[in-house]
């Protein structure tokens, strides 16, 4: 099963400001996108949905640029370009909830920072309602994982350890079934960008719950002794 090659956290989770040649450096990396994204952000279960979608999509990106068979350097950029849409795609969430404001303003203000266009395009497509056309992968990727994230999530917490590393894939499929749990959760988006990636649905759920489970400390998941 592929597996998340590189740490996608900052190694400070507040970094020092930038020196002044960095600054006048327009940059968009990924310690750009986390300072965005603790600009618009203070929940702290946000923060965490962001840095779980990041892992996911992030995983992908890596799984694509090995299958691209990229250069180290190709390779390392792609990745960087799936991890900040990943911690992005809902930074002006807190701030602009409304279907009418979100993700439409924090789009806005990519585009004045001037963000790729293909990652303001996968944040756009990741809102049925925007009815943005899903057509590059990272477009897929972003819109299969957002919501699978957050369940996965939702299933770790109600085990006795609270850790995702005690989630299985069958368990995550009944609970898939079970409309009582995690209200709040799209079922259809998740089978919906399974199918779009073209993938088998318990094994995008495999990827992805593979993925969180190596970075289990960081996303707050690794749970407690019972």
């Amino acid at each position: 099963m592929p597996q998340v090659t590189s740490s996608p956290f900052p190694s400070d989770r507040s970094p020092e400001p930038p020196t002044t040649e960095s600054a006048n450096r327009q940059t968009h990396d990924r310690e750009t996108a986390w300072r965005l994204l603790n600009q618009y952000t203070q929940s702290a279960s946000l923060l965490k949905h962001a840095l779980s979608v990041e892992v996911c999509v992030r995983a992908y990106g890596e799984q694509s640029a090995a299958e691209l068979g990229l250069a180290p350097d190709e390779a390392r950029a792609l990745t960087e370009t799936y991890a900040v849409t990943g911690l992005l795609h809902d930074f002006d969430y807190e701030k602009y909830p409304s279907p009418e404001e979100h993700p439409w303003i924090g789009n806005r203000i990519l585009a004045e920072q001037g963000w790729p266009q293909e990652v303001r395009h996968a944040i756009m497509g990741h809102a049925e309602y925007t009815h943005t056309p899903r057509e590059s992968h990272l477009d897929k990727v972003l819109f299969a994982c957002d919501e699978l994230a957050g369940f996965l999530t939702a299933n770790a917490l109600v085990k006795p350890t609270k850790s995702i590393r005690d989630v299985n894939v069958p368990s995550v499929l009944k609970k898939m079934k079970d409309k009582a749990f995690a209200r709040g959760v799209n079922r259809d988006d998740i089978v919906q960008g399974a199918a779009e990636l073209g993938i088998a649905l318990p094994d995008h759920v495999a990827f992805c719950l593979a993925a969180m489970q190596q970075y289990a400390e960081e996303l707050g998941l690794a749970g407690t002794t019972p």
